[in-house]
């Protein structure tokens, strides 16, 4: 989500174990329900036939949470901001059909059993809170398809033997207060009651549905709380551990089987704020970096919260870098018993997985995202022939698909999932 403003930042990531791809899949599990789950054991994650999961993998960013970069837009770079541009340059009917076709095209069954062919053993998917309302949303105004869409991502990942981590990375009032979450400029969730029952209440429902399906490794509450750019940061610090406690009371409310990762403030970077590390007996922890250098020292802080609590860390994202960077990092993270799922698995241009190639006319789209859109006559003066924006368009939904996509061997190797 990301990148640039959290270059120097440092994380640290999760998990335990051995076994980039063989072992047993999630569906291997014996019958008895407590044992049908990934679990944890000190610092380390078990798979249910008790041979440890260290995690690899990618992160579906893009899909289910649009993030302007991965468009080429800078000023238009949240959710909100790349739909109503898209309603300025194209009209809403346009849009609303975009995002439905961008959503079946993006990520499907194919890309899923390519990524299992890279060696990854885990998937990350990102969502917004909205796709599990009937709140205005890619596409959709009433009925949202934010189970659907899971639905098949789950079956998907258990017929290729790939576990799924669901991260709300988009929350009710935004957790963040920046571009990342889709917000309004603000971590409003730290102190809206309405925000934070709205939080518990789809999570709760997410987990009532997935309760018994162990296809899903974990839910991760929420992505990367808490911008340091506030001045009452250290106010806002204060009620994260608070508001994870209502998130997991409300998943336990229905579901005893799975794990539930927490982030720490600050980029997911700042552990500092946890006073009680261990209040329910199936959480991890989950930590983020981009950028700085590739070594041990970069995550010692991490390193040192995990070994003080005993429980996994796992880097959740990672990435935007050289292929050299990220195979010397890899190592110090599997030499340090630290997971990973890199960021991101497909976007235009390279530091991916699949890398999409914009089509032809894309640029007058991104000149029309970067233009002053301030005024009615600001956005008459910027906009592009209808023709050439709706092609555009529509060939970006061809463009997407995995089989028109270009496979970034080099970064995929450097990965060191194989």
């Amino acid at each position: 989500m990301k990148h640039s403003m959290k270059a120097t930042l440092v994380a640290a990531l999760l998990t335990a174990g051995l076994c980039g791809c063989g072992g047993a899949s999630p569906t291997d599990a014996p019958a008895e329900s407590s044992q049908r789950f990934v679990r944890i054991d000190g610092p380390n994650l078990l798979k249910p036939d008790g041979s440890r999961l260290f995690i690899m993998g990618t992160n579906l960013g893009n899909w289910l949470n649009p993030e302007g970069y991965m468009f080429r837009f800078n000023k238009a770079n949240s959710a909100h901001f790349i739909n109503e541009m898209l309603c300025q340059l194209v009209g809403p009917d346009f849009t609303a059909r975009f995002w439905r076709q961008f959503k079946d095209n993006y990520v499907t069954r194919d890309d899923i059993r390519f990524i299992r062919s890279t060696g990854a053993n885990t998937i990350r998917l990102p969502f917004h809170y909205k796709l599990f309302t009937d709140e205005d949303y890619m596409g959709l105004t009433a009925r949202q398809d934010g189970f659907a869409r899971v639905d098949s991502l789950v079956e998907w990942c258990r017929d290729e033997g790939l576990y799924l981590i669901l991260d709300m990375h988009d929350a009710p009032g935004g957790q963040t207060g920046d571009n990342i979450d889709d917000s309004y400029g603000y971590p409003w969730l730290l102190e809206s009651e309405d925000s934070q029952r709205l939080f518990c209440d789809i999570w709760r429902r997410i987990a009532d549905r997935y309760k018994d399906e162990p296809v899903i490794l974990g839910y991760e509450l929420m992505n990367e709380p808490i911008a340091p750019y506030f001045d009452n940061v250290d106010e806002l610090n204060a009620k994260l551990e608070a508001l994870y406690k209502k998130g997991v009371a409300a998943i336990r409310e229905v579901d005893k089987n799975h794990i539930v990762l927490l982030g720490g403030a600050q980029w997911n970077g700042n552990f500092r704020p946890f006073r009680d590390s261990k209040f329910d007996d199936k959480l991890m922890y989950t930590c983020h970096r981009y950028g700085g250098p590739a070594t041990q020292e970069a995550i010692q802080g991490f390193i040192s919260f995990r070994d003080s609590v005993g429980l996994p860390m796992y880097m959740g994202e990672i990435g935007h870098n050289t292929e050299q960077w990220q195979a010397d990092f890899c190592r110090v993270m599997r030499d340090n018993n630290i997971g990973y799922t890199f960021w991101p698995y497909k976007k235009m241009d390279g530091s991916c997985f699949q890398a999409i190639t914009p089509p032809e006319g894309w640029q007058a789209v991104v000149d029309f995202a970067e233009a002053p859109r301030g005024t009615y006559a600001e956005i008459r003066a910027a906009r592009p022939d209808q023709a050439l924006a709706r092609q555009a368009l529509t060939d970006l939904l061809e463009a997407c698909k995995l089989q028109n996509c270009v496979e970034q061997e080099g970064y995929i190797r450097s990965l060191g999932m194989k």
